[in-house]
């Protein structure tokens, strides 16, 4: 969920009646005024066309912003130090809002990436190559961060998102995470003083903290006379994680947030059903490894953070061995902390994400609709962060930060990029998932070694097959082989009509392993055959631990010959599939990509009588039927 750089301002082109309106936007009071009138009495303030902020020509002038650094005095001491921690902000904001009396609201992007991050070098991860259940060597931790310290910083945190917020009447606000660049404190991994840092900004905002000019003591700043006090949150992977925490503590002022790729919880990150699975791109990386990498605090408090917080919280309590839920993980989730949120929430996500995977945003969604939030959801086909369209975005703060009544609550609430459109063009659609999906269940039918049939018709007889793990074969090559003793692999005829796939795929499986535990790992694929050979592309995934089959808090071994039965969701997707493809369920052990690499041989036993794939379907059972030949 990182790697990123943070939100970099998105190209807004000037549209016929954006120049229309800002030629013209003056003319009225010119034509009232003499020359010497207005120039005296005209003041700057925020123009809007189309339910949207427009640039305004006295708030582009930089040599006019307002810069400003100060540390905010937080309600927590997560450094041991006996005093509560500050944390290191930036404000930039237009020069009328000292000159005019004019009053703004805040675009607000907080991080921990801000003062630099660690090597990210795989030498200081866990190596992913032993037994399950096995106790893991431990790792190298990686070397410290340079400290970039108060002179060499400048005194600003960000530039990010001024360019885009200020000359449309913002100010834009950046803060360091505790325990990263200036702020103190420790860094916790969405522990809570990650959602509390925030809030202490947004309280300052508004009158209700201390900010001073210093780390310790300073003259006291304050923000009232030229903040409105509403504020909005936006930021990618990480950043974007951090405006849900603080949404989650209830904070008054906090409006509307536009989190893209958020990570909603550091289980489903680094777990998946039971079972250990690491991000895509970061095998080996865990909740610990991720402190190291943001650990760029001031050194003078880092060894007491890393016996307190990595030593003694993060690695005892991730639990590498199991791969259990537990309550350490339980206060890592978010969907367990949405009681008090009241801001208006747009999630960004990409159906391939396969770092902070769909199910994060996903989750968040659907029980933020259960609640009454307002929401709205922008999805695309891509990975990991977006360029979020600025209509979308400006017209989500417009309305709740300046209170312009742009309609955008009676708006679409999902806008989806389809596979061939540009991010710029998304397509509406009612909700998330399409309303006019209906659940199919689909069923096996034997030669999985090659490729058996995936089919709307529930049949008997079917028996067992089994599959012989082994991690050194990659999953895209078992996909495309044409047997293979490794997975087991099932599929529709080529479609003659596109399928269009909208919500949660799950799979119900029984099945034995040959050692009392295994890695289970389910793709489903669009295949399609061309002079004998076979292309792949990945639909969606999924991970179980078949350990976990009863709860995902206690693993209970396997006894080799006995069956299990359980259901799981793979990654939520919404894709058409286009005519010619057929839509492939792929069943194998170890994902080179995901889980952790055991020895091979272990044998997998699946009865597929038992064993059944819903996939989620706009208009159902009618429109598979037709696309597959069947009824």
């Amino acid at each position: 969920m990182r790697r990123l750089r943070p939100l970099q301002d998105p190209k807004m082109p000037t549209t016929r009646i954006e120049m229309f309106a800002r030629s013209f936007l003056w003319l009225p009071a010119l034509l009232l005024l003499t020359p010497t009138a207005a120039a005296q009495d005209e003041k700057a303030g925020p123009v809007f066309v189309d339910g949207q902020a427009q640039v305004v020509p006295a708030f582009k002038d930089r040599k006019n912003w307002i810069r400003e650094e100060l540390w905010v005095e937080t309600s927590f001491d997560s450094d041991g130090d006996g005093k509560n921690d500050r944390v290191h902000v930036d404000v930039t904001r237009p020069g009328q809002t000292d000159t005019e009396g004019l009053k703004v609201p805040v675009i607000y992007e907080t991080s921990p990436y801000f003062a630099g991050v660690g090597q990210g070098d795989k030498q200081y991860f866990w190596n992913p190559e032993h037994e399950l259940g096995a106790k893991p060597e431990p790792h190298t931790p990686s070397p410290s961060i340079q400290y970039a310290d108060r002179k060499r910083r400048g005194g600003i945190v960000s530039n990010s998102l001024v360019n885009t917020w200020v000359p449309r009447g913002f100010a834009v606000v950046h803060s360091e995470s505790p325990g990263t660049g200036l702020s103190q404190g420790c860094p916790t991994v969405g522990g809570d003083n990650e959602s509390l840092a925030p809030k202490a900004v947004i309280d300052w905002l508004n009158g209700r903290a201390k900010g001073f000019t210093d780390p310790e003591g300073g003259t006291q700043v304050t923000a009232t006379k030229w903040c409105t006090g509403k504020v909005g949150m936006t930021g990618t992977s990480y950043n974007g994680t951090l405006p849900l925490a603080a949404a989650t503590t209830g904070v008054d002022g906090l409006m509307a947030i536009i989190p893209d790729a958020p990570n909603t919880s550091y289980y489903h990150y680094y777990r998946s059903h039971g079972l250990v699975r690491h991000p895509g791109g970061y095998m080996g990386e865990d909740i610990d490894v991720l402190y190291e990498f943001i650990n760029s605090g001031n050194p003078e408090r880092r060894e007491w953070c890393n016996r307190h917080v990595r030593d003694e919280l993060l690695e005892k309590l991730q639990d590498r061995i199991t791969g259990d839920y537990n309550d350490f993980w339980a206060g890592r989730d978010y969907t367990n902390k949405l009681d008090k949120v009241k801001a208006a929430v747009l999630m960004v996500h990409g159906f391939n994400d396969w770092n902070v995977m769909p199910e994060h945003s996903i989750r968040i969604y659907a029980a933020l609709k259960a609640k009454g939030v307002p929401h709205m959801a922008y999805f695309h086909q891509g990975g990991h962060g977006a360029q979020i369209p600025m209509r979308l975005m400006n017209r989500w703060f417009t309305r709740f930060l300046y209170d312009v009544d742009n309609g955008v609550e009676k708006d679409p609430k999902a806008w989806i990029v389809r596979e061939d459109d540009k991010p710029a063009d998304p397509t509406a659609y009612d909700d998330y998932p399409n309303p006019a999906a209906k659940p199919v269940t689909l069923h096996l039918q034997r030669g999985g070694n090659q490729v058996g049939a995936l089919v709307a018709t529930k049949g008997t007889g079917q028996g067992t097959e089994k599959l012989v793990d082994d991690v050194s074969i990659t999953g895209k090559d078992l996909a495309t082989a044409a047997e293979s003793p490794t997975r087991l692999l099932y599929a529709t005829p080529a479609l003659t009509q596109p399928i269009h796939i909208s919500g949660t795929p799950k799979l119900s499986i029984r099945m034995t392993a040959s050692k009392p535990a295994c890695n289970l790992s389910v793709w489903l694929c669009a295949l399609r055959t061309r002079d004998d050979k076979t292309s792949m592309r990945i639909i969606t995934r999924g991970w179980a631990d078949p350990q976990n089959a009863e709860s995902e808090r206690v693993s209970k071994p396997l006894t080799p010959g006995q069956f299990v039965a359980f259901t799981f969701d793979l990654q939520p997707d919404d894709q058409v599939i286009p005519v010619g493809d057929k839509i492939a369920l792929m069943i194998f052990s170890s994902d080179r990509d995901f889980t952790l690499w055991p020895k091979a041989g272990t044998e997998l036993t699946v009865d597929l009588d038992a064993t059944t794939l819903e996939l989620p379907v706009v208009d159902g059972a009618a429109a598979f039927g037709k696309a597959t030949g069947g009824k």
